[in-house]
Protein backbone atom coordinates (compact mmCIF):
# COMPACT_ATOMS: atom_id res chain seq x y z
CA UNK A 1 0.00 0.00 0.00
CA UNK A 2 2.79 2.43 0.84
CA UNK A 3 4.41 1.73 -2.50
CA UNK A 4 1.10 2.35 -4.31
CA UNK A 5 0.61 5.68 -2.56
CA UNK A 6 4.16 6.71 -3.41
CA UNK A 7 3.58 5.90 -7.09
CA UNK A 8 0.28 7.80 -7.16
CA UNK A 9 1.84 10.84 -5.47
CA UNK A 10 4.72 10.84 -7.92
CA UNK A 11 2.31 10.61 -10.85
CA UNK A 12 0.32 13.58 -9.59
CA UNK A 13 3.42 15.70 -9.19
CA UNK A 14 4.94 14.71 -12.50
CA UNK A 15 1.95 16.05 -14.41
CA UNK A 16 3.04 19.53 -13.40
CA UNK A 17 6.76 19.03 -12.97
CA UNK A 18 7.52 18.33 -16.63
CA UNK A 19 5.44 20.78 -18.72
CA UNK A 20 5.19 20.18 -22.44
CA UNK A 21 5.64 23.90 -23.03
CA UNK A 22 9.29 23.79 -21.98
CA UNK A 23 10.36 23.52 -25.62
CA UNK A 24 7.85 25.99 -27.10
CA UNK A 25 8.86 27.71 -30.32
CA UNK A 26 8.32 31.36 -31.14
CA UNK A 27 4.88 30.77 -32.69
CA UNK A 28 3.65 29.06 -29.53
CA UNK A 29 5.02 31.86 -27.36
CA UNK A 30 3.36 34.48 -29.59
CA UNK A 31 0.14 32.52 -29.14
CA UNK A 32 0.59 32.76 -25.37
CA UNK A 33 0.92 36.55 -25.65
CA UNK A 34 -2.29 36.69 -27.69
CA UNK A 35 -4.06 34.42 -25.19
CA UNK A 36 -3.04 36.80 -22.40
CA UNK A 37 -4.53 39.70 -24.38
CA UNK A 38 -7.81 37.84 -24.83
CA UNK A 39 -8.03 36.95 -21.14
CA UNK A 40 -7.51 40.56 -20.13
CA UNK A 41 -10.03 41.83 -22.69
CA UNK A 42 -12.71 39.35 -21.62
CA UNK A 43 -12.33 40.26 -17.96
CA UNK A 44 -12.12 44.02 -18.38
CA UNK A 45 -15.15 44.12 -20.70
CA UNK A 46 -17.30 42.81 -17.85
CA UNK A 47 -17.46 45.81 -15.47
CA UNK A 48 -18.98 43.97 -12.51
CA UNK A 49 -16.13 41.44 -12.64
CA UNK A 50 -13.32 43.77 -13.71
CA UNK A 51 -10.31 45.11 -11.86
CA UNK A 52 -11.24 48.38 -10.09
CA UNK A 53 -10.50 51.69 -11.80
CA UNK A 54 -8.23 52.99 -9.05
CA UNK A 55 -6.02 49.90 -9.35
CA UNK A 56 -5.79 50.26 -13.11
CA UNK A 57 -4.52 53.79 -12.62
CA UNK A 58 -1.97 52.87 -9.94
CA UNK A 59 -0.66 49.59 -11.35
CA UNK A 60 3.09 49.40 -11.94
CA UNK A 61 3.08 46.03 -13.73
CA UNK A 62 0.52 43.55 -15.04
CA UNK A 63 1.18 39.83 -15.43
CA UNK A 64 -1.31 37.49 -17.12
CA UNK A 65 -1.10 33.69 -16.93
CA UNK A 66 -3.64 32.21 -19.37
CA UNK A 67 -4.83 28.68 -18.62
CA UNK A 68 -2.74 27.73 -15.61
CA UNK A 69 -3.06 23.96 -15.41
CA UNK A 70 -3.92 22.12 -12.24
CA UNK A 71 -3.53 18.37 -12.12
CA UNK A 72 -4.23 16.24 -9.11
CA UNK A 73 -4.26 12.62 -8.07
CA UNK A 74 -3.92 12.59 -4.29
CA UNK A 75 -1.27 15.28 -4.68
CA UNK A 76 -2.10 18.44 -6.62
CA UNK A 77 0.01 21.08 -8.26
CA UNK A 78 -0.20 24.09 -10.55
CA UNK A 79 1.96 25.19 -13.44
CA UNK A 80 1.47 28.16 -15.74
CA UNK A 81 3.29 30.32 -18.25
CA UNK A 82 2.71 34.07 -18.16
CA UNK A 83 3.42 37.40 -19.79
CA UNK A 84 4.28 40.57 -17.88
CA UNK A 85 4.56 44.23 -18.89
CA UNK A 86 5.38 47.27 -16.73
CA UNK A 87 4.57 50.95 -16.90
CA UNK A 88 7.45 53.13 -18.10
CA UNK A 89 7.93 56.83 -18.74
CA UNK A 90 6.83 56.33 -22.36
CA UNK A 91 4.05 53.76 -22.10
CA UNK A 92 4.09 50.04 -21.29
CA UNK A 93 7.14 47.86 -21.76
CA UNK A 94 7.86 45.03 -24.14
CA UNK A 95 6.65 41.83 -22.48
CA UNK A 96 8.81 39.54 -20.41
CA UNK A 97 7.99 35.89 -19.76
CA UNK A 98 7.44 34.27 -16.39
CA UNK A 99 6.20 30.98 -15.03
CA UNK A 100 4.36 30.11 -11.85
CA UNK A 101 4.38 26.86 -9.92
CA UNK A 102 2.59 25.86 -6.78
CA UNK A 103 1.36 22.85 -4.88
CA UNK A 104 -1.58 21.77 -2.81
CA UNK A 105 -2.21 18.58 -0.87
CA UNK A 106 -5.43 16.75 -0.27
CA UNK A 107 -7.54 13.88 -1.48
CA UNK A 108 -8.40 15.13 -4.96
CA UNK A 109 -8.62 13.64 -8.42
CA UNK A 110 -9.14 15.70 -11.55
CA UNK A 111 -7.80 18.73 -13.36
CA UNK A 112 -8.79 22.26 -14.30
CA UNK A 113 -7.45 25.31 -16.13
CA UNK A 114 -7.50 28.74 -14.51
CA UNK A 115 -6.54 32.19 -15.76
CA UNK A 116 -4.42 34.20 -13.33
CA UNK A 117 -3.68 37.92 -13.20
CA UNK A 118 -1.06 39.49 -10.96
CA UNK A 119 -0.70 43.25 -10.46
CA UNK A 120 2.28 45.01 -8.92
CA UNK A 121 0.76 47.95 -7.06
CA UNK A 122 3.95 49.71 -5.99
CA UNK A 123 7.68 49.86 -6.66
CA UNK A 124 8.32 46.92 -4.32
CA UNK A 125 6.06 44.78 -6.47
CA UNK A 126 7.93 45.95 -9.55
CA UNK A 127 11.23 44.94 -7.94
CA UNK A 128 9.76 41.52 -7.15
CA UNK A 129 9.09 40.95 -10.85
CA UNK A 130 12.67 41.89 -11.69
CA UNK A 131 13.97 39.05 -9.52
CA UNK A 132 15.02 35.78 -11.02
CA UNK A 133 12.68 33.96 -8.64
CA UNK A 134 10.42 34.80 -5.70
CA UNK A 135 7.87 33.08 -3.49
CA UNK A 136 4.49 34.71 -2.96
CA UNK A 137 3.82 35.18 0.72
CA UNK A 138 7.49 34.67 1.52
CA UNK A 139 9.76 36.85 -0.58
CA UNK A 140 6.86 39.00 -1.80
CA UNK A 141 3.71 39.98 0.06
CA UNK A 142 0.47 39.50 -1.83
CA UNK A 143 -3.27 39.80 -1.29
CA UNK A 144 -6.41 38.74 -3.10
CA UNK A 145 -7.43 41.71 -5.22
CA UNK A 146 -10.79 43.50 -4.99
CA UNK A 147 -13.21 42.99 -7.89
CA UNK A 148 -15.54 45.38 -9.74
CA UNK A 149 -14.78 48.61 -11.60
CA UNK A 150 -16.26 50.69 -8.79
CA UNK A 151 -15.11 48.56 -5.87
CA UNK A 152 -14.00 50.64 -2.91
CA UNK A 153 -10.35 50.82 -1.93
CA UNK A 154 -9.13 48.64 0.92
CA UNK A 155 -6.51 49.91 3.34
CA UNK A 156 -5.29 46.38 4.10
CA UNK A 157 -3.55 45.73 0.81
CA UNK A 158 -2.34 49.33 0.55
CA UNK A 159 -0.42 48.89 3.79
CA UNK A 160 0.84 45.35 3.31
CA UNK A 161 0.66 44.04 -0.25
CA UNK A 162 3.16 44.40 -3.06
CA UNK A 163 1.12 42.26 -5.44
CA UNK A 164 -2.62 41.76 -5.94
CA UNK A 165 -3.73 38.43 -7.36
CA UNK A 166 -6.82 37.30 -9.27
CA UNK A 167 -8.16 34.12 -10.84
CA UNK A 168 -10.84 33.25 -13.37
CA UNK A 169 -12.26 29.76 -13.66
CA UNK A 170 -15.54 28.74 -15.30
CA UNK A 171 -16.39 32.41 -15.88
CA UNK A 172 -15.98 33.47 -12.25
CA UNK A 173 -13.42 36.24 -11.65
CA UNK A 174 -12.26 36.80 -8.07
CA UNK A 175 -9.29 37.66 -5.92
CA UNK A 176 -7.23 34.63 -4.95
CA UNK A 177 -4.69 33.73 -2.30
CA UNK A 178 -1.58 32.43 -4.09
CA UNK A 179 0.57 32.14 -0.97
CA UNK A 180 3.28 29.56 -1.50
CA UNK A 181 3.32 29.81 -5.29
CA UNK A 182 6.72 30.48 -6.85
CA UNK A 183 7.20 32.88 -9.76
CA UNK A 184 10.39 32.80 -11.77
CA UNK A 185 11.69 34.27 -15.00
CA UNK A 186 11.39 32.17 -18.14
CA UNK A 187 14.74 32.87 -19.78
CA UNK A 188 14.21 30.25 -22.49
CA UNK A 189 10.95 31.83 -23.67
CA UNK A 190 12.55 35.28 -23.62
CA UNK A 191 15.48 34.06 -25.73
CA UNK A 192 13.17 32.28 -28.19
CA UNK A 193 10.83 35.25 -28.58
CA UNK A 194 13.46 38.00 -28.88
CA UNK A 195 16.37 36.04 -30.28
CA UNK A 196 18.44 36.99 -27.25
CA UNK A 197 18.01 36.52 -23.49
CA UNK A 198 17.42 40.15 -22.56
CA UNK A 199 17.68 40.82 -18.81
CA UNK A 200 14.27 41.42 -17.27
CA UNK A 201 15.32 44.87 -16.13
CA UNK A 202 16.06 45.84 -19.73
CA UNK A 203 12.65 44.62 -20.90
CA UNK A 204 10.46 45.86 -18.06
CA UNK A 205 12.12 49.26 -17.81
CA UNK A 206 11.20 49.88 -21.46
CA UNK A 207 14.67 49.67 -23.01
CA UNK A 208 13.64 47.10 -25.65
CA UNK A 209 11.18 47.96 -28.46
CA UNK A 210 7.83 46.16 -28.38
CA UNK A 211 7.84 43.44 -31.09
CA UNK A 212 5.08 43.59 -33.69
CA UNK A 213 3.30 40.45 -32.48
CA UNK A 214 3.35 41.66 -28.86
CA UNK A 215 1.94 45.10 -29.68
CA UNK A 216 -1.77 44.06 -29.38
CA UNK A 217 -1.17 42.80 -25.83
CA UNK A 218 0.71 45.93 -24.79
CA UNK A 219 -1.96 48.17 -26.37
CA UNK A 220 -4.67 46.28 -24.49
CA UNK A 221 -2.90 46.81 -21.17
CA UNK A 222 -2.45 50.50 -22.01
CA UNK A 223 -6.14 50.78 -22.92
CA UNK A 224 -7.39 49.57 -19.55
CA UNK A 225 -4.56 50.47 -17.19
CA UNK A 226 -4.76 54.20 -17.75
CA UNK A 227 -2.42 56.82 -16.31
CA UNK A 228 -3.37 58.50 -13.06
CA UNK A 229 -5.21 61.74 -13.73
CA UNK A 230 -3.52 64.71 -12.10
Amino acid sequence: MKMLLAVLCFAGLSLCAFPASAADGRAAISGRVEAARMVLTDIMDTPDQAIPNYLMQQAKCVAVFPSVKKAAFLVGGEYGQGVVTCRTGHGWSAPAFVQITGGSFGFQIGGQATDLIMIAVNDRGFQDLLRNKFKIGGDASAAAGPVGRNASASTDWKMNAELLTYSRAKGLFAGIDLAGAVVNQNVDATRTFYGTAYPFSQLLEGRVPVPHDAAPFVRTVAKYFTTVNK
